[in-house]
């Protein structure tokens, strides 16, 4: 057989053993057959899931409902400091001249380092430095020939999970603070294995295959596949990768996906992955329209005059003979009249998955409209960025106001003002449309075990922070180009939890992965700035599978508690969702050789009972059903917690037992919980157990489905 000399494209050699290249589908079966071949399949493309947070986060803190008496407090001071932590970044690279990567105050690097800082025309190994230690590029899949971040979303993850404090940040004036990472003092490697088409597979194997053997402690990935091809381990380059850096210690966190607010459309969802929703923060941007007090949302830096001396016309007065009234009030392309909206304010609404705000903007200013109010609620709740065109977004409610304005008056008149950031919005955080959702499914098997959802959620919604230089998107006509840039998306989320872990992590070396998720999780709070439960976008109480335990507490460092799970308890997991030892083989590489899959009819009960921080029952029909706990304790000296539950009526709940004493030297405890219903129930049930003294709370949610 003769092949093309270039045709492998990644050798993996650290971590697992195997290759990418290009072969036709004959050459692929082929290879599949060979004696040793545990796995051969196509090279999936993922695609990305696009400093006011974190001191949001820190006040979040002080209105919560429980107060933790005599606890410990946020050290800001510590998380500044330089540490020996390394978080690796697998995303679209890295803009090294960014202020937020400069290592001033850090010391060497940390000899466990064992990357490198790899050039190309635009990027020398002094672009790295005692902070940016490391930058790597991979070429399959796209024109990835340097380390330089061509999008922007590479440098504000980075920046978000690690960035220097960077005091006067801001877009163009908006959102003005201090812009800083989770855990500034953290150093920073940069794999980038997205481009222009996506993040391709190959890709990423090869990312994990060498950021493992260079000595990350946290990886973040803001990326994933699609929830409508369903998990698939053994084929999922996120999930084989973040296995293999589980085993080896290393903290994987991952974003849940911008597929809201449909059920089950989380992603990323392996349970050794710790996987981030999204949550909106107190902070709103608001563009006043002038005609009866109203207020919109969006970014804009328009200059229309003050006074409102701008006709106001609604979509459908202004439509062309040959359009309906439908379109034209939606603002379709060929609805509008030029000469009707030439010089106006249109207003224009929205049907659900039709036409962006954007592209309506860039219709109605094709033709000569000075301004644009856009109806929709996710627009209003979630800001974008409209430069410098005078435009703002507003709810339902509110465009119903603004449009029976504009038909009832005889000259109806309106402007619209540039854009101002408002702080300490109420309520936040709230849980935004795009945010993916649980439950997931694995393969049809799971649905006789365990609901899939976020672990937990992190600011999402309109983040400020650091992005590449001369970017056309974020650049307004004549002005520089701006050094942050505001985006939202699980993204966003993720690198929020990854600064946290690494911060956890610098204070407690020796803690597995599992340990740190669940200091995250337990520690979670479902509480907003008002001190009631969190909301959805739509205003219903937040659920496990909208947040998952909550959204994350910025002191996670002392949780009391934690739940350690083991590999061989991954490895079990895949057994009970349907994966025979062949195909584990194909995610693990460290099978034991002795390792052999529980036979038990009962698979569900199995699945609940991995040591988890949270809990998911399935195919519940009210019989008794207990699932079994072991918690260790990382508090010093005697520690005793007393159980209790929050649970519906309709859910008989038992902890035993209901007291757990640690004395000197006993570091593990066990316990079991015990569901029970006298009615059957056709909706799933949601509730929590929590372990507390005057110290600490420990909080694990349950989820109870009888589906």
């Amino acid at each position: 057989m003769i092949r093309k000399r270039n045709a492998v494209v990644h050798n993996y050699r650290n971590s697992f053993l195997g290759f990418a290249a290009h072969l036709t589908k004959e050459e692929a079966s082929d290879i599949a057959r060979q004696p040793g071949v545990v796995s051969v399949f196509p090279d999936p493309i993922l695609k990305l899931h696009t400093t006011r947070s974190w001191d949001f986060l820190k006040y979040q803190t002080s209105v919560e409902t429980y107060f933790r008496r005599g606890g410990y407090k946020y050290n800001n001071s510590s998380s500044n400091a330089a540490s020996d932590i390394i978080i690796g970044v697998m995303d679209t690279g890295i803009w090294p001249e960014s202020e937020s990567f400069t290592d001033e105050g850090f010391g060497p690097i940390p000899s466990k380092w064992k990357g490198t800082c790899m050039q190309s025309d635009d990027f020398t190994t002094a672009n790295c430095n005692r902070k940016l230690i490391g930058a790597r590029y991979y070429k399959a899949g796209g024109a990835l020939n340097s380390p330089r971040d061509g999008h922007g979303h590479g440098t504000h993850v980075a920046s978000t999970a690690a960035g220097n404090t960077i005091h006067n940040a801001s877009y163009y004036g908006i959102a003005e603070g201090s812009a800083k990472g989770g855990f500034p003092g953290s150093r920073i490697a940069s794999y980038r294995i997205c481009g222009v088409s996506g993040c391709s597979g190959s890709n990423i194997l090869a990312a994990f295959d060498d950021a493992i053997e260079d000595g990350v402690d946290i990886l973040s990935l803001s990326l994933g596949g699609s929830a409508a091809d369903g998990p698939n381990f053994q084929k999922d380059p996120v999930a084989i990768g973040s296995f293999h850096a589980a085993e080896k210690g290393i903290t994987v966190v991952c974003s849940a996906g911008n597929s809201g607010p449909s059920s089950g459309s989380v992603v990323n969802i392996a349970p050794w992955i710790l996987t981030v929703a999204a949550s909106s923060i107190d902070r709103d941007f608001q563009a006043d329209i002038t005609l009866a007090d109203n207020t919109g949302g969006g970014i804009n830096f328009g200059e229309l005059q003050r006074s409102p001396v701008y006709p106001l016309l609604y979509g459908n007065t202004a439509k062309i003979n040959s359009s309906n009234e439908n379109n034209a009030r939606n603002c379709k392309p060929d609805s509008l009249d030029k000469d009707k909206v030439k010089g106006s304010i249109v207003v224009c609404e929205t049907e659900e998955g039709r036409s962006s705000a954007k592209q309506k903007l860039a219709l109605v200013k094709k033709l000569g409209a000075v301004g644009m109010v856009f109806v929709n609620d996710d627009a209003r709740a979630v800001a974008s960025s409209y430069g410098s065109f005078p435009m703002a977004t507003v709810n339902r409610d509110d465009g119903k106001k603004i449009i029976s304005y504009a038909q009832s008056e005889r000259n109806p008149m309106a402007t619209i003002s540039p854009t101002v950031s408002v702080t300490e919005y109420k309520p936040a955080p709230v849980v935004p449309y795009f945010s993916a959702r649980g439950p997931s499914f694995a393969t049809k098997d799971i649905l006789k075990a365990s609901p899939f959802y976020p672990d937990v959620a992190a600011p999402g919604v309109a983040i400020l922070a650091s992005w590449r230089d001369n970017d056309s998107v974020a650049k307004l006509v004549g002005k520089n180009s701006p050094l942050f840039y505001i985006i939202s998306g699980t993204s966003m989320s993720c690198p929020h939890v990854s600064g946290l872990a690494a911060m956890i992590k610098s204070q407690n070396p020796n803690w597995s992965p599992s340990a740190i998720r669940s200091a995250i999780m337990t520690t979670a709070s479902q509480t907003n700035n008002m001190k009631n439960p969190i909301t959805t976008n739509t205003g219903s109480l937040a659920t496990p599978y909208d947040f998952g335990a909550g959204e994350v507490s910025p002191n996670p460092l002392h949780p009391g508690l934690v739940y350690e799970t083991e590999p061989t308890d991954y490895l079990h997991f895949l057994c009970n969702i349907g994966y025979n030892i062949t195909t584990i083989k194909q995610i693990s590489s460290t099978v034991p050789t002795n390792f052999t899959c529980h036979t038990n009819p009962n698979t569900h009960n199995l699945i609940s009972n991995m040591n988890y921080p949270s809990i998911a029952i399935s195919k519940f029909n009210g019989t008794e059903t207990s699932v079994n706990r072991t918690v260790t304790n990382v508090g010093i000296g005697y520690m005793c917690y007393k159980a209790s539950v929050e649970a519906p009526n309709a859910l008989e709940v038992k902890v035993v037992p209901s007291v757990l004493k640690f004395m000197d030297g006993n570091k593990q405890l066990s316990y079991q919980v015990i569901f029970k219903s006298q009615v059957g129930f056709d909706v799933d049930v949601f509730g929590a157990i929590i372990w507390s003294n005057d110290r600490y709370r420990v909080r694990s949610p349950f989820v109870v489905s009888s589906k």
